[in-house]
């Protein structure tokens, strides 16, 4: 009941909205299709919080290569280094934050989306369709209840991984890892939950998906760094003036040519008397 009370107005929203989408609605959804749809409408009320995410995104990319000479300068002194890192992102509008917020923003749903499932006997009457796609029964009933809310499972699973991928360009090593083993670990925790949530849950992923893909394509391509001079390299050649003067430059290329040896003048032996 903590849970419900702050949430209470955002649970009556999210049934108003299912009501509106399901059988007895204006819509007329089953109710599996309904939680899809609900979950579309999210995530589009999120698009401007994406699209800061995507730009946050791109600037920490473009910063990396600083960003990383700081860690590595302070390496040793880790107060020094944070101060050093809040200071690069006040300086270049980098808000490190950003990638977090439309998952902040989405838990709150997912809370509230549990409790109208939880609490859904007067939404649901009987005789509805319950079920979605013919092999999931009921989306009320929890994912260990059917061997289809297993299979939901490791699509989510799947699932997340990919949106993982996408939305952790960012991250470190450690990171990344620790986002790329969380989905597994919270299957045991999933399994109690009701299956429409599950199918809340993938959805969404599969929106992160579908969104990653088209912002990588979107991304332009940085170019292609100009090759490195070394000391050996050669100095470009100065263009004619086109007085004559260029074309009897030597080119840096060609070696230098070896002085000539000097000529030997033979003497006549004079003749002996």
């Amino acid at each position: 009941m903590i849970l419900a009370s702050p949430l209470t107005p955002l649970e009556n929203i999210l049934r108003s909205i299912l009501e509106w989408l399901g059988p007895h609605g204006t819509v007329g959804l089953t109710w599996a299709w309904s939680i899809v749809v609900l979950t579309l409408l999210v995530r589009i009320l999120l698009v401007p919080l994406t699209v800061k995410q995507i730009h946050s995104m791109q600037a920490m990319q473009a910063h990396m290569p600083e960003m990383k000479a700081i860690q590595q300068r302070y390496k040793n002194d880790k107060q020094k280094r944070n101060e050093e890192l809040m200071k690069f992102y006040r300086d270049n509008n980098v808000n490190p934050a950003a990638p977090c917020l439309p998952i902040l923003f989405q838990f709150p749903v997912f809370i509230a989306l549990y409790l109208v499932l939880k609490h859904s006997n007067d939404l649901i009457h009987a005789g509805d369709n319950a079920g979605w796609l013919g092999f999931v029964p009921d989306i009320t009933h929890h994912a260990n209840a059917h061997w289809s809310g297993y299979v939901l499972l490791v699509i989510y699973v799947a699932s997340q991984l990919a949106s993982t991928y996408f939305m952790s360009a960012t991250m470190d090593k450690t990171q990344r890892t620790l986002m790329m083993v969380l989905p597994v670990a919270f299957v045991p925790v999933l399994v109690n939950f009701p299956v429409g949530l599950v199918l809340y849950w993938v959805t969404t992923n599969l929106w992160t998906v579908g969104q990653g893909v088209v912002t990588r394509r979107l991304v332009p391509k940085k170019d292609a760094a100009p090759p490195k001079r070394s000391s050996r390299t050669p100095p470009k050649s100065e263009p004619s003036d086109g007085d004559g003067a260029g074309d009897t430059a030597v080119s840096p290329e060609a070696p230098p040519s070896a002085p000539a040896a000097p000529k030997r003048v033979k003497r006549k032996k004079k003749a002996r008397r």
